[in-house]
């Protein structure tokens, strides 16, 4: 075909002034929500029913065995004010909590701190300092019962340098045993808080050091003014993860002490069990479970919340 020298063919690309471009459906970029409803109902059948049932058997005098039980009501919380274990229990997961959760971040920062340098044996460092949080809690819990036994390597240790006063039963002491608690599970994840502090401190900018270095700042100022706000989302992430992990505490304390001596280590998770599985109080133990999680709940939530405020503040 033969154009004249002042036609032009049609451009279907664009077409002409005054004629509305054709309307090109967008293809669809999020997949359809029932994709998830496999997924959704195993959760709801796995762990949504059985929590709702296990709130109704905390109303309920159930021993676990027998299928005849009956509803009692709030009998089983009030009891609870008057179980001078379970308030004991209570005030033991907060002090643990809130302990770990001090130290272990304390610890955890300053270790982050110390391998965050120049030094050529870092990447060893971390690694040494990293490797207990990847041993299985059970199994640090019986170690460090071996270590801390009145003939275990820490009281020949202090023997054989002199210091034969400092010799203690550390598990077995009313006073020390909950310390001594505290003291493992810190060792044990005092790496892991370094690790995600080292990730924050590596993402701090140089020139903002170096800028406030030039402007006379020493080493505690830059950090408090400089390094401390731009670590906020690290911790964050640190102290929900520990108070939370304090709230839960089992395996360690049950271990290494079994909640004693007496009742001077129980905490609510293995009050919980000895309810349950020692003295058959099932619908009781169920109500100290949901006392936990409501605490648990409360405690994550405020928490998140302040430190959200706090992070959005200092960004």
């Amino acid at each position: 075909m033969t154009l004249a020298p002042h036609e032009q063919l049609p451009d279907h690309d664009h077409p002409p002034d005054g004629v509305p471009a054709p309307c090109v459906r967008r293809a669809r970029t999020t997949p359809p929500w029932w994709f998830a409803l496999p997924a959704m109902l195993l959760f709801a059948f796995v762990v949504l029913v059985p929590s709702a049932r296990g709130v109704y058997y905390a109303f309920t005098d159930w021993d676990g065995l027998d299928p005849h039980f009956s509803f009692i009501g709030l009998d089983n919380f009030s009891e609870m004010f008057r179980d001078a274990d379970a308030k004991q229990a209570i005030w033991h997961t907060l002090l643990i909590a809130v302990s770990i959760t001090v130290v272990q971040n304390a610890v955890g920062l300053l270790l982050a701190l110390g391998v965050n340098t120049a030094i050529k044996s870092r990447n060893l460092l971390r690694v040494f300092l990293f490797a207990p949080a990847v041993i299985t809690p059970i199994v640090t819990a019986y170690l460090w019962r071996n270590l801390l036994g009145p003939d275990g390597a820490v009281n020949s240790l202090l023997g054989a340098v002199g210091l034969d006063a400092w010799r203690q039963d550390w598990l077995g002491s009313p006073r020390l045993a909950l310390w001594a608690v505290v003291g493992v599970i810190v060792w044990q994840f005092a790496g892991y808080s370094m690790v995600i502090f080292l990730a924050g401190l590596q993402s701090v900018p140089k020139e903002v050091h170096e800028a406030a270095a030039i402007d006379g700042a020493g080493a505690v100022r830059r950090f408090w003014s400089v390094t401390r706000p731009l670590l906020a989302p690290a911790f964050t992430i640190n102290l929900m993860l520990s108070i939370i992990g304090g709230i839960k505490l089992f395996d360690q304390v049950y271990a290494l002490t079994g909640g004693g001596p007496g009742h001077a280590t129980d905490t609510l998770s293995t009050l919980i069990y000895k309810d349950a599985f020692t003295l058959g109080e099932f619908g009781y133990s169920i109500a100290l479970a949901v006392v936990l999680t409501i605490i648990v709940a409360v405690v994550s939530t405020g928490q998140y919340a302040v430190l959200s405020r706090s992070e959005r503040a200092t960004s």
